[in-house]
């Protein structure tokens, strides 16, 4: 998206020099992980804008478009694999590697279409394994709290029985006590200054089950509206 701003303008909001981003533009040099986040920010674009989705995420995107995440766009040249053909591999290979949070999001209605196939406490001891303890009872929960966010007028069969897994999983396995070591999630953490405002900004959720997102119960709700499961 085009911007009315000049060279120097650019450079002031990204914080470096005029002559430092004429040397980028250039080729003689990068932007700092800061600088480029921001410049994302400033207009309003994804990394994989830029430099292109890999054949993995492509991978992923398909396999969740296909259980369940209707509002994601099937990629034409990815080939289906085997790694990723089952609800559960697919939502772990996204838990494991996040490396877009359109997919951590569309990890939603995911989890809504797929609680039979799913085995939550399987997934759980899988990431566990992984080294990854929070990631599923805080995937799980965000999606509890989306269910009522994005509750349909009538709430239908599925809904119920999707609260009722959900939170019978969050009772059994609850906050841990005390305060833990951030576990990052999020993929534009590049340095401790980003690390340090992810973590101020983040939900309830995240900061009880220590994981660095500054995805919010909402954002999994607006993924369950666009994938038609608040209808």
């Amino acid at each position: 998206m085009e911007r009315p701003w000049t060279q120097a303008d650019l450079a002031t909001k990204l914080g470096m020099s005029q002559a430092r981003l004429s040397q980028v533009e250039r080729g003689d040099g990068s932007f700092t992980a800061e600088q480029l986040i921001e410049l994302l920010r400033l207009f309003n674009l994804r990394l994989e804008d830029i430099v292109g989705a890999s054949p993995v995420e492509d991978e992923l995107q398909n396999a969740l478009a296909r259980l369940g995440a209707l509002h994601l766009r099937e990629v034409p040249t990815a080939l289906p694999s085997a790694r990723v053909a089952s609800a559960r591999s697919a939502v772990r290979e996204t838990l494991l590697d996040p490396r877009d949070t359109r997919l951590l999001l569309a990890l939603a209605p995911v989890l809504v279409a797929n609680l039979d196939a799913l085995n939550l406490d399987l997934l759980h001891d899988e990431l566990r394994a992984a080294g990854f303890p929070a990631r599923v009872p805080w995937l799980v929960e965000n999606v509890h709290a989306a269910l009522f966010l994005a509750a349909p007028p009538k709430r239908r069969g599925p809904w119920l029985r999707a609260s009722t897994v959900l939170g019978d999983f969050l009772e059994r396995h609850p906050p841990p006590p005390g305060d833990a070591r951030p576990d990052i999630l999020d993929p534009g953490i590049r340095s401790a200054r980003t690390l340090a405002q992810v973590w101020k900004a983040a939900s309830a959720i995240s900061r009880q089950r220590g994981v660095a997102s500054d995805l919010q119960p909402v954002d999994f709700a607006e993924a369950l509206k666009a994938a038609h499961v608040a209808d």
